[in-house]
């Protein structure tokens, strides 16, 4: 289903391009969408880049939008020439700005889908999905190159971005990512400064926000099959004085018990409206849980979106997790 020429084609024809990134994107989301953005925006395209929520653009994002490209999500037209989708799975992730996808294709216009997420459900009308792929920014790097566009600075300080973040720095590349990595090394990004900006920076307001969630944390050994479950939650009141970014990063931590295969973060979006992020650390496939919930993602990583009263939603995900 992965068609990088016909991607290209579209992509050098290209005079108006929205490309949307998932709700609460990440490094690797946003990062792709901005440095595909930022070379067609060179090239002479009218270009906007946004997400469906949150609001704000995650505070260590912004340095990655060189051109001001970002918009807000009122500000995406309802129907686009070109939509690209990056490293989102299904229009669901998409949020608000998920009626953009049927709106376009209705319309005439085309949706290009880039990701790799093994659950993507292939809902663009051309695609560049590739599940073995470290990164969708990997993916990005690859349509660059086919391009022709040269990877300066900027450029691969947004492909970094994504690399390093969703590779688990470094912990799950291949022999592929790290001669990606040496290209934008070579280019002039700085590693020790972008991971520490990305992953390692927070504010003070992030450690007692850490240690009420941190104290609530609870083991299940008996958990996966006897693998073990660690689980813990963020309420609305645990993070009025942090960014998302924070808010995102407690389920690194959490996972760190050697006890457990499985660690569960569920984070409260809106007054019991929550996202739930899933890791394991070998044998679970976390990616089935998610989706059977509503939700996608990978292995080793994924999530879902769950409502109602916490406690019973933990309840819910441990059970699945048993079977």
């Amino acid at each position: 289903m992965s068609d990088l020429d016909g991607a290209v084609e579209l992509l050098q024809t290209a005079t108006d391009v929205t490309l949307l990134a998932h709700v609460n994107p990440d490094a690797d989301a946003l990062g792709s969408a901005l440095a595909l953005g930022l070379a067609l925006h060179r090239r002479g395209a009218t270009v906007r880049v946004s997400f469906g929520s949150p609001d704000t653009v995650p505070e260590s994002l912004l340095p990655l939008d060189y051109a001001g490209l970002l918009v807000p999500a009122a500000d995406v037209p309802e129907i686009a020439p070109l939509v690209i989708a990056l490293d989102t799975g299904s229009v669901a992730r998409l949020g608000k700005l998920g009626d953009r996808v049927a709106n376009t294709i209705n319309a005439g216009g085309r949706v290009l889908v880039v990701d790799h997420h093994a659950s993507n459900t292939f809902y663009g009308t051309h695609h560049v999905v590739d599940d073995t792929a470290v990164a969708t920014a990997a993916l990005v790097a690859s349509l660059l190159d086919a391009l022709g566009v040269e990877l300066d600075k900027e450029l691969a300080s947004c492909v970094y971005a994504g690399i390093v973040t969703d590779s688990g720095s470094f912990r799950r590349a291949t022999p592929e990512t790290h001669r990606l990595a040496a290209r934008l090394l070579a280019a002039g990004v700085d590693p020790d400064k972008t991971a520490r900006e990305l992953m390692e920076a927070h504010p003070f307001s992030f450690l007692p926000m850490l240690s009420t969630v941190l104290g609530r944390a609870k083991l299940d050994t008996s958990a996966a099959g006897g693998r073990g479950v660690v689980y813990t939650y963020v309420t609305l009141e645990d993070s009025a004085d942090v960014r998302p970014e924070e808010v995102e990063s407690v389920v690194e931590i959490v996972r760190s018990a050697r006890e457990a295969e499985v660690a569960v973060v569920f984070k409260e979006m809106q007054p019991l409206s929550w996202t739930v992020s899933l890791r394991s650390v070998s044998d679970v496939d976390v990616k089935d849980v998610a989706t059977a919930l509503g939700g996608g993602g990978h292995r080793r990583a994924a999530g879902y979106s769950a409502e109602g009263p916490v406690e019973p939603l933990i309840e819910s995900v441990l059970a699945m997790l048993s079977r």
